[in-house]
Order: C-alpha cells, then sequence, then structure tokens
C-alpha cells in the first residue's frame, strides 16, 4: 500500500479524491516521518455512505454476540503480535518514549479483550415483570448504527481503541478519523481489523484535518453518534454541529486537574519519596501531554518549600530527548504549534508573578536532542494564585503550577475551583480524610496516594467542560447502543376502550 493511500473506504485503500496529502513531522527533529492522504469532505461523504450501507444491509450488525468477541480477541492477538512495531510507531509519530508506546498498544489489547469479555457475558435481554402471565416484557440493547470516531493528538491508538472497541462489540459501522498530527498508528489498527476478518464497509478511515472532515461527519446526516475526544473549543464546534441532526454525541474534553498533598503524606522519608516522585509522574509523563495530567499541586503550606525544592530539583534531572532513544524519559512536544502555545502560557504566568523553579524553556541541544526539535524543559511554577492563566486553562505540556493550603476545606475548594472536571488525586497517610476529601471532589476519576493508572472495566470521563458520557467500563459500551422495550401479549383480545 502506497503511503499516501491511507484512506480505507469500504474496505479498500486508496488516497484523497482531490489528491492532497499531508506530511507527517517528527517531532524530536522537525524532519518529514512519513506522507498521508489528506482527505476532504467528499471522502467523509463516501466513508459514512460505506458505513451506512454496511449497518442497514451488512452482516456485521446481525452477527451474533459470540463471533462479534471472537473478533475482538483476534484484533488482541494481532496487537500482541506487532506490539514493537506499533509501538515504535506511536514513538516517532508522537515524541513518547518507546516504554510508553509499548504500554499504549499493552493498553490498546487490554481494552479489545474487556469489550470483548462484557459484550459476552451479558444476559440477551432484561426481562420485566408486567403484572400479568400473559405478557411477556423485554428491554433489549441494538447498536446505534453508524458513528463518527473522532480522536486526538496525544494518544492515538489508545483513544482509538475506546471507542473502535465498544463500537463494534455493540455491532455499529464505523468512520474513524484520526488527528491529522499523528494518524499513523491507526492507519495499522485498521488494517489489523481487515486483517481480523471485520467485513468490508463497517471499519471507515479518513486521514485529515478537523474541518473539513471531522466537521463534516459531526453534521452528517447519516450519521447517528459521534464520539469526540480533544480540546473544548473543538468539542464545542462538534456539539453544535451535530445538534440539528439530534445524534448521540459524548465528548471528552480534557481537564485542569488537581493532585491535592496533605502534609502526612511526607511524615516519612518514604512517603515523602513517593509523594514527590507521583507528582513528577502525574505532571510530566508524555511531556505533560495527557488530559488527566496532574498539573495543578495544591500542596499543604507546612511542607510546601521542602515539597517543591525536591520537586524541582528531580525536574531538572529528567532526561528530555528523542523518544526511541535509550535512557530518556521524556520526549518532545508534538509541533512546533504545541511548543509555542506551551511558551506562550509560562511567559504570562512570570509576568503576573509566578516564581520559576525548575526549567522554563527550551533545552539546549544535544546528542538525543536535535536542534529542530520541539522540546520544553519540565517547568514547575511557584507561589501561582487562581485567577492566573496557567492555573486555569489547560496548557497541555511540561507545567505544572503550585498552589497551597492550610485546612482540609481550603484544599477541596481549591481542587474544585475549575470548569473542567476530569480527574484529580488527593495523597494522604490519613485513609478518613484521603476517602473523606475524594468524596468531596467533582472530578470522573480520582485517585488516592496514586496518579494516573486507569481500568478498563471502570468508566472513564469528566463533570463540567470535561465533558458528557463516558468511556471504558460497562457505560462505555452502552454509549454505542439504543434501548429498546419489546412488550408483547401473549393473549390478545379486544380492547373495547370505545363503544362503536
Amino acid at each position: 500500500m502506497p503511503v499516501t493511500d491511507t484512506l480505507c473506504i469500504d474496505g479498500v485503500w486508496r488516497p484523497a479524491a482531490g489528491g492532497a496529502t499531508r506530511e507527517i513531522l517528527d517531532p524530536a527533529d522537525g524532519t518529514v516521518l512519513a506522507t498521508v492522504a489528506e482527505a476532504d469532505a467528499r471522502d467523509a461523504d463516501a466513508a459514512v455512505a460505506a458505513a451506512r450501507r454496511a449497518f442497514d444491509s451488512g452482516p456485521w450488525p446481525r452477527t451474533p454476540v459470540p463471533e462479534r468477541a471472537a473478533l475482538l480477541r483476534r484484533v488482541a492477538d494481532l496487537l500482541v503480535r506487532d506490539r514493537e512495531e506499533i509501538a515504535l510507531t506511536e514513538s516517532r509519530d508522537t515524541g513518547k518514549t518507546l516504554a510508553e508506546g509499548r504500554v499504549d498498544v499493552d493498553d490498546v489489547t487490554a481494552a479489545f479483550r474487556w469489550f470483548a469479555t462484557l459484550v459476552e457475558s451479558e444476559p440477551a435481554g432484561r426481562v420485566v415483570d408486567a403484572g400479568s402471565p400473559d405478557v411477556h416484557s423485554v428491554v433489549v440493547h441494538e447498536p446505534v448504527g453508524v458513528c463518527a470516531l473522532i480522536a486526538p493528538w496525544n494518544y492515538p491508538l489508545l483513544q482509538a481503541s475506546w471507542k473502535v472497541a465498544p463500537a463494534l462489540a455493540a455491532g455499529n459501522t464505523f468512520v474513524l478519523k484520526p488527528s491529522e498530527l499523528t494518524p499513523l498508528s491507526t492507519v495499522h489498527l485498521v488494517g489489523l481489523l481487515a486483517e481480523a476478518g471485520l467485513p468490508a464497509g463497517v471499519a471507515g478511515l479518513v486521514t485529515g484535518a478537523g474541518d473539513p472532515v471531522g466537521a463534516r461527519l459531526a453534521a452528517h446526516p447519516d450519521v447517528d453518534l459521534v464520539s469526540f475526544t480533544g480540546g473544548l473549543a473543538s468539542g464545542t464546534r462538534v456539539a453544535a454541529a451535530a445538534a440539528p441532526t439530534v445524534k448521540k454525541v459524548a465528548l471528552e474534553l480534557g481537564g485542569k486537574n488537581p493532585n491535592v498533598v496533605f502534609a502526612d503524606a511526607c511524615a516519612t522519608d518514604d512517603g515523602f519519596d513517593a509523594t514527590v516522585d507521583q507528582a513528577l509522574n502525574a505532571a510530566f509523563a508524555h511531556s505533560g501531554q495527557v488530559c488527566s495530567a496532574g498539573s495543578r499541586l495544591i500542596v499543604e503550606e507546612s511542607v510546601r518549600e521542602r515539597f517543591v525544592a525536591e520537586l524541582a530539583a528531580r525536574a531538572d534531572r529528567i532526561r528530555l530527548g528523542r523518544g526511541t532513544a535509550p535512557d530518556v524519559e521524556c520526549g518532545p512536544l508534538v509541533s512546533a504549534a504545541q511548543l509555542a502555545k506551551v511558551e506562550a502560557h509560562v511567559a504570562d504566568a512570570l509576568a503576573e508573578g509566578a516564581v520559576l523553579r525548575a526549567g522554563g524553556g527550551r533545552p539546549a541541544p544535544g546528542p538525543d536532542r536535535p536542534a529542530g526539535g520541539f522540546f520544553h524543559s519540565p517547568t514547575v511554577l511557584d507561589r501561582c494564585r487562581r485567577e492566573m492563566r496557567v492555573v486555569r486553562e489547560e496548557v497541555f505540556g511540561p507545567v505544572l503550577t503550585v498552589e497551597t493550603f492550610r485546612t482540609e476545606d481550603e484544599a477541596v475548594a481549591l481542587a474544585n475551583d475549575t470548569e473542567y472536571g476530569l480527574a484529580g488525586a488527593v495523597f494522604s497517610a490519613d485513609t478518613a480524610r484521603a476517602r473523606r476529601v475524594a468524596a468531596r471532589l467533582r472530578h470522573g476519576t480520582v485517585w488516592i496516594n496514586d496518579y494516573h493508572p486507569y481500568l478498563p472495566q471502570a468508566e472513564w470521563g469528566g463533570y463540567g467542560r470535561s465533558g458528557t458520557g463516558r468511556e471504558l467500563g460497562s457505560a462505555g459500551l452502552a454509549e454505542y447502543r439504543e434501548t429498546k422495550h419489546v412488550y408483547e401479549n401473549l393473549r390478545p383480545a379486544p380492547v373495547r376502550w370505545f363503544a362503536g
């Protein structure tokens, strides 16, 4: 398959209708990594038409559940087979370390296996007691139809799998649009679906920009559901485009996530070490390009100075470089535009009075850091205030802000003082207090004495402007279903409601 034939429509790999292409850049040095097809609205329409035919008259929606589950497991086996190749692709495309890429592939594999197990273990329908032996009443679940799945650039394969696996498990067809910045692992995944035996037309792929491709998918009258993961501004446009056709919409729009550290978590040397380490992990994994990144450190005033000093010292020692290089701990940002955005946030924060404790800008070039790469040093900004833009807006880069509190109520108030509500954490040696604070946090995922782990069995999503709906868990499957009540009268007779 020529590299530019990255559209998959009705089971056929092809170039864009208009012949346009896009160069995919290696964020470690700015060189061209690959060239892909640049779709437009015509390609989106063709992909939707194929998915519509596959749903309305193809075999997949009527395929028995055990067979659908078996296909998902075959995909998981193929992911295991291609683990190193896909992880390398993900590392080069996004800039993340190769180790992170491997973890992503393992998590994608787990998602496919989880949804296979979930859909296979469910009862065929829920019998409802109608209060009469002459009535059989059952609630069943059916696929929504044609789904538009729009994935982000930071976890292209992982976030795509959170949509693709439940969509297929439920019996839907779909058109998948990866980010125009990082489409390469998604191309590989769609190839694996075909290899696993998925019928032609069930899985469509269009590589191209959000406008016009994503916008057309969201507005398309033959699309029954749109699932979008990305930024708040783009998500609101997707919701507005979908509204006239009243299609189902699921949105995951990021967060500005608090990491609350109580002094008692640092009372012992081991506790202090673990809590500092987790704060680094929370803020700087994948260079902070994580929707659930713990970018807001909210630490008890009595331990602030010791904690921030150690945190900043360790941040300055993070090994920054090309994700595929040995011993590198943090890779580049995804693009020059993202680097400029992060630099602007840091400059604004310093102008507003934040105190720089670590990082602050681009590192010097080195053996694993080419001069053309989009690198930014892990940055710690102390003495931050709630009104600062860097505290309130999602930076999506390696920038950690520090705020302090004196009481539990103040900690909770600070943590909840955000328009987002995706994730948060609380660190405390007092189990009762940790659980009490977790219960008060208005965030979709709350970790206690940990940061970042998730389970495919547990729902993922946020409160407030972090989005609507949930991915993963049983609710993640429910997003891709319609619920139908079938009421059967076993002994029909005249009702005699009307005298005539």
